[in-house]
């Protein structure tokens, strides 16, 4: 999508990546303050400011009922100020205040009405990711169950008979009911020998050699990865790793986990010609069974199919479902992820940083339009759930300090507020510190 910038000479790699970041990460932080901005007007807490960006003020302008709208120069977050907060992160302001007003004030408003105005930044984050996902569900479609074929990828020197439209009716002899049938056949294929698929074609039945399922195919590259780096693309057939020949994509696992040297080449077919690429595997933390992880070296991508079922056009309302438990999977991953690098199952060097989140925005830009959106909607879900963890100065640490106020009848003292947002704010930093310190890592 943006890979025009990449041939503006010198400055083109830096423009494909942060342009993306800032569209990204504008979207995404706009939405959240929106959310904290829309719901606490409707509670009668009057926002000062709306500003998009922190630092210098590049435009602004007030509105009717006197709130700043403002785009400031440094594009990495965002934040409204209500009347009477101390800062941006809505801390107590010690200094003298017109009573009159307090009720027009975060701090002043009733209790129910701080903690909906709080709790609006993640939640309108979590729409925005449902409603990401949904339309996203609604216009791309879903594969059909159904053990037809609808689409046929070109693998070279493959032998196959199939054609699109056929129905799979057997598998070297085993019966398939559904596409998932085949998918399960895949492990008891033998690459180097056609595959026998009984089909009914034109309502003719018939046996026809058909592709081996699994061939080394890129069905999708992960950002951030060596593969990203390499410059790897969904549909790229490997042919040969460290010259030898390819014929499954486990086969490429064996020979990249074999591997005692820091670099492979690899051979691509690509658009009808081949294409050499040299590519650097890294160790990542791989799930291997509920509670167990293993380090294993990869380069980032994941197995292609050498057919697929056709699309299936899907209704409002199961797309609406689709964006919904997409949301629901990227805030309990987000959640089953920290604890995981929490209790040391997972390395620490997997969390990413603003210098990682830029480079995957980079990265899946340049895939097209559609990735970008699922991108903005992956990132929504993982800001709202990260602005509920109780971390004062984050939205999950006021909503900690309301509780308290809830249980004990009072608020936490000032001082007492103050130390919880100084050692919040030291810790965020620290997190975020040594997550681009980690990114830093993976980039060089």
């Amino acid at each position: 999508m943006f890979d025009f910038l990449n041939y503006i000479p010198i400055i083109g790699g830096f423009l494909s990546t942060v342009v993306p970041f800032v569209i990204v990460l504008s979207i995404v932080v706009a939405i959240h303050e929106y959310g904290h901005y829309i719901v606490g007007k409707w509670c009668g807490i009057h926002p000062e400011v709306f500003s998009l960006g922190f630092g210098p003020v590049l435009v602004s302008r007030f509105d009717k009922h006197g709130t700043k709208w403002q785009v400031s120069a440094i594009p990495l977050g965002g934040y409204v100020r209500f009347l009477g907060d101390g800062d941006a992160a809505s801390g107590p302001n010690s200094a003298p205040f017109d009573e009159s007003m307090r009720h027009k004030t975060l701090n002043g408003a009733k209790l129910y009405k701080r903690v909906l105005t709080v709790i609006a930044g993640p939640v309108a984050n979590f729409i925005l990711s449902a409603v990401l996902f949904a339309g996203i569900a609604y216009s791309v479609g879903s594969l059909s169950k159904e053990p037809v074929v609808g689409s046929i990828i070109e693998i070279p020197n493959s032998q196959s008979e199939l054609r699109l439209g056929d129905r799979i009716l057997a598998v070297n002899g085993t019966q398939v009911e559904t596409f998932t049938d085949i998918i399960k056949l895949a492990p008891t294929m033998d690459a180097l020998k056609p595959a026998m698929y009984s089909i009914e074609r034109n309502g003719e039945k018939k046996t026809i050699i058909g592709p081996f399922l699994t061939p080394a195919l890129v069905g999708s590259v992960m950002p951030v990865s060596p593969a990203s780096k390499a410059g790897l693309k969904e549909g790229d057939v490997l042919l040969a790793a460290d010259g030898v020949e390819l014929h499954s994509f486990a086969q490429l696992i064996s020979v990249i986990s074999n591997s005692d040297k820091g670099s492979i080449d690899l051979k691509i077919w690509r658009n009808n010609a081949e294409i050499a690429v040299v590519i650097t595997p890294s160790f990542r933390d791989i799930q291997v069974a509920e509670d167990k992880f293993e380090k294993r070296m990869m380069i980032g991508v994941s197995s292609g199919l050498a057919f697929l079922a056709p699309i299936n056009d899907i209704g409002i309302f199961d797309a609406i479902r689709s964006g919904v438990e997409r949301t629901y999977f990227v805030i309990s991953s987000s959640l089953t992820g920290i604890s995981q690098i929490v209790t040391g199952k997972v390395g620490a060097e997997n969390l990413q940083g603003p210098l990682g989140i830029a480079q995957m925005s980079g990265d899946t830009a340049s895939t097209g339009l559609l990735s970008l959106i699922t991108l903005i909607a992956f990132i929504s879900s993982a800001i709202g759930f990260l602005n509920l963890l109780p971390i004062p100065v984050l939205d999950g640490g006021h909503l900690v300090l309301y509780a308290y106020e809830a249980i004990f009848r009072r608020p936490p003292s000032m001082k007492a507020i103050q130390i919880a947002m100084t050692t919040g704010m030291t810790l965020l930093l620290s997190l975020m510190a040594f997550a681009t310190f980690n990114d830093l890592v993976r980039l060089f």
